[in-house]
């Protein structure tokens, strides 16, 4: 019988758990609305529509990340992920491109939403995770990212089981969500096991503790919006 791996990053994990906990990102009114059903079909397709805008970016903090990581080995399980997030070089697995493919599910037109622009709300998390990754100190760069990437396997679950429950998506066309519930676990690990090494310097601990606390507080925050962009569909 084989013996499971030890955690890679076992510490930054588990406060990185305990801070989603705390952030209350599970009870966010996005999700909740989403699991009792009050959420509509047409406030959801909106909200989706803007999150592309999220999913879009993303790929591009974390590759400025790389370049900041001074070892080489240190840089190549993000380097990975950020392979991965481009399909393993395939333009159809480009998770731009999945998350096209969800948005056609829902009845969205995903060529007119790119080109138009992003709300002040999508606009607002990109920049905290450009400023995070760019400006920042490493450990907060990459504990932000590490902890929208754990939060979003447990997030693409919920939102991949509600909406096939409510029939607005088939399951075999959960392409996106279902990928990002199995990978984006593995995916933090990686994130976490580059600044796990300075878990025991303080002063390297705080910026990782910042890092994590800020993720979590923005993640929250764009559900929120996102949350806020729907009622004002419904209200319509």
């Amino acid at each position: 019988m084989k013996t499971p791996e030890a955690p890679r990053a076992a510490r930054v994990s588990a406060c990185a758990a305990h801070v989603l906990e705390q952030s209350g990102i599970r009870r966010n009114p996005y999700l909740q609305a989403l699991q009792d059903g009050s959420m509509t079909l047409e406030s959801f397709r909106r909200s989706q529509e803007q999150f592309f805008f999220a999913v879009t970016f993303f790929p591009r903090p974390m590759a400025a990340l790389v370049g900041r990581i001074p070892t080489p080995k240190a840089r190549l399980d993000i380097l990975h992920n950020l392979v991965e997030e481009h399909g393993e070089f395939s333009e159809d697995l480009f998770h731009h491109t999945t998350f096209q493919r969800f948005l056609r599910s829902i009845g969205s037109e995903p060529e007119k939403i790119e080109a138009g622009a992003p709300s002040p709300a999508l606009r607002a998390f990109n920049s905290v995770l450009t400023s995070a990754c760019v400006l920042d100190e490493l450990e907060v760069g990459v504990a932000c990212m590490g902890i929208i990437e754990y939060a979003f396997a447990g997030i693409s679950a919920t939102i991949g089981q509600a909406v096939v429950q409510r029939r607005w998506v088939r399951q075999e066309e959960l392409v996106h969500y279902a990928l990002h519930a199995q990978i984006d676990e593995r995916h933090a690990e990686e994130f976490f096991a580059v600044i796990e090494p300075h878990w025991d310097d303080p002063g390297r601990r705080y910026f990782i503790e910042q890092g994590l606390e800020l993720g979590a507080y923005a993640f929250d925050r764009l559900y929120s919006d996102l949350y806020a962009m729907g009622q004002t569909v419904k209200g319509a």
